[in-house]
């Protein structure tokens, strides 16, 4: 009797971890974007991780030691500088993000190394945290105009903490730009269901990618 209670126990508490998981919409920016329509990634783009295989900026990647990682990419039909104007024009996500709620420059002028932007994201009623939205503070570490830009910090709720590093690289091709982007998160409620987790981040950086080539797609074409 004892025993069964033990595995019933067991059981709840590992279906709580997933549920709490699979109910944060994470993966926007520090965590992606909420689940969008998939984007396939261009041959070559490595979704997989592998020694020496990360993006980097200014030669310094993603946390090499995360168990939640993706990384993808998609080719924009857009100029180099309307995809960069949009990526790095914090304040401005919410108008073709749908999932960022709010955005705000904790700084002026041009995004660039040392620059801090504040976000948030809906938290749907989930066993993790109570909280109705997702608090993400980003500080950029490195950025090569047109080229690459990195941020890492934490997205955090009431009793839930996720720490992400986020590189992102863009590389004009013949008619348009490869924009290729790769995200680790660590914490005690990612690491707990990795493959829920690293599922999680899939969708939004997807999403995040999707999202990022209709806008820019669109403008290009007015």
């Amino acid at each position: 009797m004892s025993g069964t209670r033990t595995t019933r126990v067991r059981s709840t508490r590992t279906t709580g971890i997933r549920s709490a998981l699979l109910t944060v919409p994470l993966a926007l920016g520090l965590l992606g974007a909420v689940a969008a329509p998939a984007v396939a990634a261009p041959a070559g783009a490595a979704t997989a991780h592998r020694p020496g295989s990360s993006l980097t900026c200014r030669g310094a990647g993603v946390d090499p030691d995360a168990r939640v990682r993706y990384r993808t990419g998609t080719v924009i039909h857009a100029p180099l500088r309307t995809v960069w104007r949009l990526q790095t024009d914090v304040e401005r996500w919410p108008d073709w993000q749908a999932p960022v709620r709010s955005a705000e420059r904790l700084d002026g002028g041009p995004l660039r190394p040392g620059s801090v932007f504040h976000w948030t994201t809906p938290l749907p009623p989930n066993p993790a945290s109570t909280d109705p939205v997702l608090e993400i503070t980003s500080t950029v570490r490195q950025l090569r105009p047109g080229s690459c830009i990195r941020w890492t910090g934490p997205a955090v709720a009431t009793g839930l903490r996720i720490d992400g590093v986020h590189v992102w690289n863009f590389t004009e091709v013949p008619g348009g730009v490869l924009v290729r982007t790769e995200e680790t998160h660590t914490g005690p409620q990612v690491d707990a269901d990795v493959p829920a987790a690293t599922d999680i981040l899939r969708q939004g950086l997807e999403g995040w990618l999707h999202d990022l080539k209709t806008a820019a797609e669109a403008g290009a074409a007015r």
